[in-house]
């Protein structure tokens, strides 16, 4: 089997390098670009199986290059993991509404950028997502055909509406959800609800689930996910 390929858009040489080495000896075929316009002129030619891509790069910035990448055919179904800065909290949630799967904050744990894109590039093997089809995970059960949860053998009653946000989260474990992908989710686009109804929903559904509330995690200023 041919070696996966990762593109690394990072303008920051020493950065770059520290990237390449760790994903190079892991058996990675790995390119580089060191600006956003670099990036997307790679991505065209390569059709790398990842993008791991910095947010603040010359010229044009990280953000617009995952709009144009998600908005060509030709490169829509690249995975891109975005590389940022603590603080930019606002630029992530905006980075995974455009199609972005996950992120890493600098500065990262080489091991944490490998399991993030191991990750990423795994889910991209697996087969397309049933909606009718029984969850299990974490000693969690879910039945969408029959609306049912079981945790550890025990039924636990949810409302409509808890219980399709525990559908989304834990059909994608380690994915990370902003509040708004999570409305759309399960309501369809344009439905009229505010972050916060979206963080009351999940306070009552860890306490539905007790020692299992866990399993739904707090990115700060971002969303929710369920524990990989």
């Amino acid at each position: 089997m041919a070696p996966e390929t990762i593109l690394v858009v990072e303008d920051e040489e020493d950065i770059a390098e520290l990237i390449r080495f760790n994903l190079d000896r892991e058996g990675y075929r790995v390119f580089t670009a060191a600006s956003g316009e670099a990036g997307l002129a790679e991505a065209a030619r390569q059709d790398p199986d990842l993008v791991l891509l910095d947010l603040m790069l010359p010229g044009m910035n990280g953000l617009e290059v995952c709009r144009r990448l998600k908005a060509d055919s030709g490169t829509a179904k690249i995975p891109v993991v975005m590389v940022t800065a603590r603080g930019e909290e606002a630029d992530v949630v905006t980075g995974l509404e455009l199609g972005a799967d996950d992120y890493v904050t600098k500065p990262f744990s080489p091991r944490v950028l490998l399991a993030r894109a191991r990750a990423v590039l795994r889910r991209r093997m697996e087969q397309p997502l049933d909606d009718s089809a029984v969850v299990r995970v974490h000693g969690i059960e879910i039945h969408p055909g029959r609306h049912e949860v079981v945790a550890d053998g025990a039924r636990i009653d949810l409302t409509a509406t808890e219980f399709k946000i525990l559908h989304l989260l834990a059909r994608k474990p380690g994915w990370v959800f902003t509040r708004y992908q999570i409305v759309d989710g399960i309501r369809g686009p344009n439905y009229p609800v505010t972050d916060r109804s979206v963080d009351v929903q999940v306070v009552a559904l860890r306490k539905k689930l007790g020692e299992k509330g866990k399993l739904i995690e707090t990115i700060r200023g971002i969303g929710y996910r369920f524990k990989e």
